[in-house]
């Protein structure tokens, strides 16, 4: 087993460091998204700004080149300029791109998504999945004249949701009072919420699945425990939808929701997303005020005309799908050989794969998750711990992905056995963050 301290990346990110230190002169954080800053990429050993990207790869300011499995926090579905999606754009940039009435546009892509999505009969766009969320949330608190709501898994940065994490700073406590937590494949956290507050729930709100798989017969039970007590059920498919199947989760699952959002890769890259659900309920958006000056924003409408086609001609999911369990079934392989099973493990959707690291003493989970960052990074793999398929993920890909695997996995079970986790790091090793998964 390979236990070799590498040599320091020292100098490889040198203009993204640069970069960072004039942005952080302007932006907070640097960064207009979180998860894309320096709370969640330890500084000196990670690429910090992205100059361009083709296809499944991407090159960053130092101009080193890797196999991109972020995929724009999986907003990227087809690969970076996807020609289809492109010559869509640019064919609409000729006509215009927002206008002082509606565009055509916004029926002809509400129309391909009723025909798509099971639970959708009506539809609204927003530009980001928090958009959608919160409209969700609005409606069904409309819909029933009840205030609270129960959440399991990641809804958005807005008060309602995110008053109930960690990350609550500047949400008013009476907002955060009605948002409540509860845990996924575990019916009886939901249900006690239920006992605990009758008819008070306007809404059940889940990702159908991150992680894990739902249980047999959780996501039915969920749907049967809603609608008994008066709440609309919102599948939060910000991610799995038009990725885990073309009409999302909830056609892989067969479970159909009141309501459903939509965002990350409905548009390669485009920012756009999706309220849709059952006629009775979205009707009242004619009433409830969700409206947005760039809700029918030309270009994004016409990439996801585009998505949606490509979806429909080409084995766009049957793809993400076989090349993904390639992924998931070669990291396992490489955990076993590499005997990290105490501490490592990987999991979830193949379209949506987690490699979990656990505390394995005398390191915490994140100490060892920097030093994993820092050397699949050296390998040209960008990943952030998960693997975020696309269309255009090759087996060459892949197959680079998993040498990075053999190499790295052996570096953080000797650094373990060693004890010299701190000697290896080129950097301060990142801090725990709030857990939304």
């Amino acid at each position: 087993m390979d236990g070799t301290i590498p040599a320091t990346t020292r100098g490889r990110y040198a203009a993204s460091e640069a970069w960072l230190a004039r942005a952080e002169a302007v932006i907070p954080l640097g960064s207009q998204t979180f998860s894309k800053s320096r709370t969640a990429l330890p500084v000196g050993m990670a690429p910090l700004f992205i100059e361009r990207g083709r296809g499944s790869h991407v090159w960053d300011l130092d101009g080193n080149e890797y196999v991109d499995f972020v995929n724009g926090l999986l907003a990227i579905s087809l690969g970076y300029g996807d020609p289809d999606v492109d010559r869509a754009v640019r064919a609409q940039l000729e006509r215009g791109v927002t206008f002082s009435l509606p565009h055509p546009i916004e029926a002809e892509v509400a129309e391909l998504i009723v025909e798509a999505v099971p639970c959708a009969e009506l539809v609204r766009f927003g530009k980001n999945g928090s958009d959608a969320t919160a409209g969700a949330i609005r409606i069904a608190r409309a819909a029933t004249g009840r205030d609270r709501v129960a959440v399991c898994g990641y809804h958005g940065w807005q008060d309602w949701y995110i008053g109930s994490t960690t990350r609550d700073l500047g949400v008013p406590a009476a907002t955060k009072a009605l948002t409540h937590q509860f845990d996924y494949n575990d019916i009886a956290s939901l249900d006690a919420l239920f006992r605990a507050h009758p008819g008070e729930f306007a809404a059940v709100i889940l990702e159908p699945m991150n992680v894990a798989w739902p249980r047999d017969g959780f996501l039915e039970e969920v749907a049967a425990a809603t609608r008994a007590h008066g709440a609309l059920l919102i599948f939060d498919e910000t991610i799995t939808g038009f990725r885990f199947a073309m009409g999302g989760a909830q056609e892989l699952f067969g479970v159909t929701p009141d309501l459903a959002t939509f965002g990350k890769g409905v548009a390669n890259g485009y920012p756009l997303s999706i309220v849709a659900g059952r006629r009775a309920p979205m009707r009242l958006m004619e009433e409830v005020f969700f409206s947005f000056t760039f809700g029918g924003e030309a270009l994004s409408l016409a990439a996801a005309k585009a998505v949606i086609g490509k979806l429909r001609r080409e084995p766009v999911v049957d793809t993400i799908h076989r090349q993904g369990q390639k992924v998931l079934d070669g990291v396992t392989e490489r955990i076993a050989a590499c005997g990290v099973e105490a501490f490592c493990a990987i999991s979830g959707h193949p379209a949506w794969s987690f490699f979990q690291i656990r505390d394995a003493a005398p390191y915490g989970a994140y100490e060892l998750r920097t030093l994993y960052l820092q050397e699949m990074f050296a390998r040209g793999i960008l990943t952030t711990g998960t693997h975020n398929m696309s269309y255009a993920h090759t087996d060459a890909d892949i197959g680079a992905l998993l040498a990075a695997y053999d190499e790295v996995l052996p570096i953080l079970a000797v650094a373990v056995e060693h004890g010299d986790l701190r000697q290896r790091l080129h950097g301060e090793p990142l801090r725990p963050l709030f857990k939304v998964r």
